[in-house]
């Protein structure tokens, strides 16, 4: 039944069609504008990171997460108004810890409630407002990689209720080969795995910002064995690339839209001042035996130490952000600290 209160959307795509025969040349090949990205980064480099706190002035903590596209080509010779690759933009907002009602059971420990929703513009197809399958796949697992880090037992009988709002998602492909999978294309949950490192991160910001007690600041990684194609880059890459499988090579924050294909992913939730891992999600063929430092790998072995990786990368950024919380907090308490940094209104990931 039709939601009556509420103007619904077209249930099709929310980007602009695009006939792929008008994008062909005279010759018959594909145009400028209907190439792949290729990944310009070294497979352990990651991208760029903005991390902002305190951004819903009536959340008891909030952030802001977004990472630099990988891939952008010139105006000058793009055909199409439909960008190569997604950016991917995620807020967070925490609201607690606040008393249970009184008809709930006693807890001696904090009680967790995670959301995670993707705005209905957020991917290249339009989403329902009600919140689907994979939606709450990524709260429950956003909700295990939490719970290692909060000290519940400090708030008895208190719910803390945080929200992960999604308004730009990761391309599960890219967008040319949707074109030529049929009009559902990307159904394999690729991106995914960068939606939940995202979520991971921006919502240890968020619960920092909310100034609740953590042992840990936990950051969200990445790492997938991708498909090497046979150009002269693809190898330098290959032989770069501290997975050496027979066709495939381990990429730290992997794009989906820049590879061909990817054979098995992975991302952990890591505490780095801990060394634990909270939460871990495999995903694909696992099996691949790969080379590093002369001393031979598993597959899942070598994801896992890859994504740990991706992790301890992603902690840098989340610091600075930090730092910023608590010094506007001690401002707005008239209380002076050392500022960390001569200008924290930009806070990027340098490597």
């Amino acid at each position: 039944m039709a939601d009556r209160r509420r103007i619904n959307g077209p249930p099709g795509g929310t980007r602009p069609p695009v006939f792929a025969s008008s994008l062909l040349s005279s010759d018959g090949q594909r145009s400028v504008a209907l190439e792949r990205p290729v990944r310009t980064r070294k497979p352990d480099e990651l991208r760029k990171i903005f991390l902002k706190t305190g951004l819903i002035p009536s959340a008891s903590g909030s952030a802001y997460l977004e990472f630099q596209p990988s891939a952008i080509l010139p105006r000058s010779k793009s055909k199409t108004l439909i960008p190569p690759s997604s950016s991917l933009k995620l807020t967070c907002s925490v609201h607690g810890p606040k008393p249970l009602p009184r008809s709930a059971p006693f807890s001696p420990n904090l009680l967790l409630s995670t959301h995670v929703k993707f705005a209905p513009f957020a991917s290249r197809r339009r989403r329902g407002y009600i919140r689907d399958v994979s939606e709450r796949d990524l709260g429950v697992h956003l909700e295990t990689a939490l719970r290692g880090v909060i000290i519940a037992e400090r708030w008895p009988k208190s719910g803390l209720d945080i929200t992960v709002t999604i308004l730009e998602g990761e391309d599960d492909r890219w967008w040319g080969d949707v074109l030529s999978s049929g009009p559902l294309g990307g159904i394999d949950g690729w991106d995914l795995m960068n939606v939940l490192a995202g979520c991971i991160t921006v919502a240890s910001a968020a619960i920092a910002d909310a100034r609740i007690d953590c042992m840990d600041l936990i950051t969200g990684g990445v790492a997938a064995f991708v498909e090497n194609t046979n150009t002269e880059e693809s190898q330098k890459t290959e032989e770069a690339s501290s997975g050496k499988g027979r066709g495939h090579s381990l990429v730290l924050d992997p794009d989906p839209s820049e590879h061909e294909g990817i054979v098995s992913a992975c991302v952990v939730g890591y505490l780095p001042s801990r060394d634990e891992i909270t939460e871990l999600w495999l995903k694909g063929d696992t099996s691949i035996s790969s080379s590093k430092s002369q001393n031979a790998y598993v597959g899942h072995e070598a994801l896992i130490d890859g994504a740990v990786d991706a992790a301890r990368g992603a902690q840098a950024v989340l610091m600075e952000a930090v730092k910023e919380s608590a010094e506007r907090f001690a401002m707005h308490a008239g209380v002076n600290l050392a500022s960390s940094a001569t200008d924290t209104e930009d806070i990027e990931m340098k490597i």
